[in-house]
C-alpha cells in the first residue's frame, strides 16, 4: 500500500521550499511543465488510449468517455492553461490591507498559501495539470489521487510535470500523484488532516457527497452541477434555443452543462416544439412535466427524481411555471448552487433573478458553460466551489490562498 504519511511529509517540505520561491521562479517552471506536456504528448496520449479502450470495453457511457480522452489538442489546451497562469498576478505577499493601530502597531494581512491541498477526482485527467500548475502558482504542494479510469493517464501527466519541476532544480514532491486507487488508500488519504491542510473533492454529485461525509479534513465542495436555464416571456426566443443547445451538448458530460429548461407558459407553446427538434436533432432526450407533455406528446415524463438529479448525458428536463416567481422557487429548491441562467430582453427580471437566485454564478442571456476558471481569465481552474466558505465560484490561484497577519512593533506591551 502507498505509504501516505511519507508522501504528507514530502509534501509538507515541498511547500515549505516553494513558500520561499519568488514569481519568476514559479512562472519558468509553470512554462517548463507547458512544454513538457507538449513534448511528451505521444506518450500522454498513449497511456490515455489504454484508459479510454478500458473504459470503452467496460460499457462506459459515451458522455463519460469525452471525459476521460485526451488528444493532442486537449494537451495543448491544457499547456496554454499552464501559460495563462503564468500571466496571472502572483497572489503570494499580496497585501488585502493595512493600517496602524491606536497603540502603535503596524498591521498588514498579506497572502500565504494554504500549504498541502489534496485533490481527490474522478475520469478526467486534465484536473491533473489544472490542480497542480495552480497549486504551485499559489505556493501549495499538491497531493492527487484521480479515479482508476484513468490511471495511466494521470501517471504519464504527473510524470512528465515532476520531471519538469526537477530540471528547473524544484523539489518534485511539490506535486504527488497517488498510484493506488484502492477505496482504502481513498478513505486514509480523507483522514491525513496532519499533513493535508485541505481536501478538494471533483466530480459527480454522489462522489463528493461521499466524500464529504467520510473526510477528516477540512473541505472545499466543488463541482455538481443541477445548472437550470429559465426561458422568460421576454426572451429573444432565437437566443433562446441556441444557449439552451450550447450549454446542453458542447460537452455534456461536465458540471456546467444545462440540466433543466424551466419555461415561462406564456411562450411555452411556441418555443417548446422548436426546442424539442432541436435537441432531438442533437441526440438528447427530453423528459418534461405534464404540461410539457400535453404540448410535445413524445416528451419522455419527469419523475420527482428528475428535477434534482445532475444527469451528465445526453438528457434534460423541460418544466412550465406560470411566473418568474415560480421559476425561481423551484431553481432555488433542486439546484446545487452552481450555475443558472436567464434569457429574458427585461431587465426588471434579470436583476430580479439574478439577485434571488442562491448559485456561485447566475447568468443573464448567456450559456452556463461560460462558469470556467479559463473562461473567466483565471488561466485553469481547480474546481468550481458551491459552497460559501472559504471560496466560491470557479477557483483559481487567489482562492488558493489564506492570509496571516504582519505586525509591527517598537516596543509596546499591552495594558
Amino acid at each position: 500500500m502507498t505509504n501516505l504519511e511519507e508522501m504528507g511529509q514530502k509534501a509538507q517540505d515541498a511547500a515549505f521550499e516553494l513558500g520561499q520561491l519568488g514569481s519568476k521562479e514559479k512562472n519558468t517552471a509553470l512554462l517548463t511543465m507547458a512544454d513538457s506536456l507538449v513534448l511528451n504528448t505521444k506518450e500522454i496520449v498513449a497511456a490515455n488510449k489504454e484508459d479510454y479502450d478500458k473504459a470503452k470495453e467496460n460499457g462506459t457511457k459515451k458522455a463519460m468517455l469525452d471525459r476521460l480522452l485526451l488528444t493532442p489538442d486537449r494537451i495543448n489546451d491544457m499547456a496554454n492553461g499552464l501559460r495563462q497562469v503564468v500571466e496571472l498576478p502572483d497572489p503570494i505577499g499580496k497585501v488585502d490591507r493595512g493600517w496602524q493601530t491606536t497603540s502603535g502597531l503596524d498591521i498588514t494581512q498579506e497572502r500565504v498559501p494554504l500549504g498541502v491541498i489534496g485533490m481527490i477526482y474522478e475520469a478526467r485527467p486534465n484536473v491533473t495539470v489544472d490542480a497542480a500548475g495552480l497549486c504551485f502558482k499559489a505556493g501549495n504542494a499538491v497531493i492527487l489521487r484521480g479515479g482508476k479510469e484513468a490511471i495511466n493517464s494521470n501517471i504519464a501527466l504527473s510524470e512528465t510535470l515532476r520531471h519538469a519541476l526537477q530540471k528547473v532544480g524544484i523539489n518534485q514532491d511539490a506535486v504527488q500523484l497517488i498510484d493506488d486507487v484502492s477505496h482504502e488508500t481513498a478513505q486514509k488519504m480523507m483522514e491525513l488532516n496532519q499533513y493535508i491542510d485541505v481536501l478538494i473533492p471533483r466530480g459527480s454529485g454522489k462522489f463528493i457527497k461521499m466524500v464529504v461525509d467520510k473526510a477528516k479534513v477540512p473541505i472545499i465542495e466543488t463541482g455538481a452541477g443541477n445548472c437550470h436555464i429559465y426561458v422568460d416571456k421576454d426572451a429573444d426566443l432565437d437566443k433562446a434555443l441556441k444557449i439552451i443547445i450550447n450549454a446542453k451538448v458542447q460537452r455534456p458530460s461536465v458540471c456546467n452543462a444545462a440540466e433543466k429548461v424551466i419555461l415561462h407558459r406564456d411562450i411555452a407553446n411556441q418555443f417548446l416544439p422548436e426546442l424539442y427538434d432541436a435537441l432531438q436533432a442533437n441526440s438528447v432526450e427530453v423528459r418534461g412535466d405534464t404540461l410539457s407533455k400535453a404540448i410535445v406528446p413524445d416528451i419522455v415524463p419527469a419523475t420527482e427524481e428528475d428535477w434534482g438529479t445532475e444527469y451528465d448525458d445526453y438528457i434534460i428536463a423541460v418544466k412550465i411555471v406560470d411566473s418568474i416567481d415560480d421559476a425561481i422557487k423551484h431553481i432555488n429548491k433542486y439546484n446545487t448552487k452552481h450555475s443558472e441562467s436567464i434569457i429574458t430582453e427585461n431587465y426588471s427580471s434579470s436583476r430580479q433573478f439574478m439577485k434571488q437566485i442562491d448559485a456561485a454564478v447566475v447568468y443573464t442571456n448567456a450559456s452556463t458553460r461560460f462558469t470556467d476558471g479559463q473562461q473567466f481569465g483565471f488561466g485553469a481552474e481547480i474546481g468550481i466551489s458551491t459552497q460559501k466558505l472559504h471560496a466560491r465560484g470557479p477557483m483559481g490561484a487567489n482562492e488558493l490562498t489564506t492570509t496571516k497577519y504582519l505586525v509591527q512593533g517598537d516596543g509596546q506591551i499591552r495594558k
